[in-house]
């Protein structure tokens, strides 16, 4: 067992809609074999893809609307509430859709605004999902918690010749502490926080054109993943984790690795 009092958690984050904006949690309370909480509950269809809500199978991200190919998202700020499951769109400042999402028209009512957001990337009618137990709308099929090093990201700024927002990457923990791109070697470890809250990483990262879309302006305006293949010979940054034990996680909570 190794002790590693410098490395803590700077930030977490969740994605309640896929494609959408993210939001900063202050704590997070994560449940054995589960996912990071309140992520990825929803997706929006681009069109017929078979998804089964009764029977949930893994479909590849191109079924949904997301930044890889709809960047024109990132320009949307959304607030969603636990409690009401209201979710909250606005865009240019103002108020553009407010819909509860448990509810058909709820989800009409954002599919609608969607149908006129974004008329000419459309594959068919927009139709808003709702993953069941034991499901959410992940990249990867094993993409329980999404782990970004921040040292791996000043990296890249190096390997782009500019400013790199951590957001790019849409993790859901931000992490100090390690050295660049040491989270890449770490899979099969077990990280352990202070709450108890235990978390094998069990696979690396691999970016997609997602990484090019300024979060905050939704400019297409980088060329992450052609950088880290340039540089390094591979498109990874950040890792897959798995929840071993649950409980609460805290940002500025320091962590320790086993292993």
């Amino acid at each position: 067992m190794s002790q590693s009092p410098a490395l803590r958690i700077a930030a977490l984050y969740r994605y309640p809609v896929k494609g959408l904006s993210p939001e900063a949690l202050e704590t997070a309370e994560l449940d054995t074999s589960g996912y990071f909480p309140g992520d990825r509950l929803y997706a929006i269809e681009n069109g017929p893809s078979g998804f089964n809500e009764t029977v949930p199978r893994h479909l590849p991200k191109v079924a949904y609307l997301m930044l890889m190919r709809n960047e024109a998202l990132a320009r949307l700020r959304t607030r969603f509430d636990d409690a009401t499951h209201r979710l909250t769109v606005e865009e240019n400042g103002a108020l553009a859709v407010e819909a509860d999402l448990s509810t058909a028209e709820g989800r009409d009512a954002l599919a609608g605004f969607m149908r006129e957001f974004l008329p000419h990337e459309l594959r068919g009618a927009p139709r808003v999902l709702t993953a069941p137990p034991g499901y959410r709308f992940t990249d990867s099929r094993t993409g329980y918690v999404s782990l970004i090093n921040r040292a791996s990201v000043a990296a890249t700024e190096d390997l782009v010749g500019a400013p790199v927002d951590p957001l790019r990457f849409r993790g859901n923990l931000y992490l100090d502490g390690l050295e660049p791109w040491a989270e890449l070697g770490m899979v099969g470890r077990v990280l352990e926080a202070e709450g108890g809250v235990r978390l094998k990483i069990t696979s690396r990262t691999v970016r997609c054109a997602a990484t090019n879309v300024d979060p905050q302006t939704g400019q297409r305006d980088l060329s992450i993943p052609k950088a880290l293949m340039d540089g390094l010979g591979h498109a990874d940054c950040g890792v897959y984790a798995e929840v071993l034990a649950g409980g609460p996680l805290r940002a500025g909570d320091g962590l320790r690795v086993i292993g």
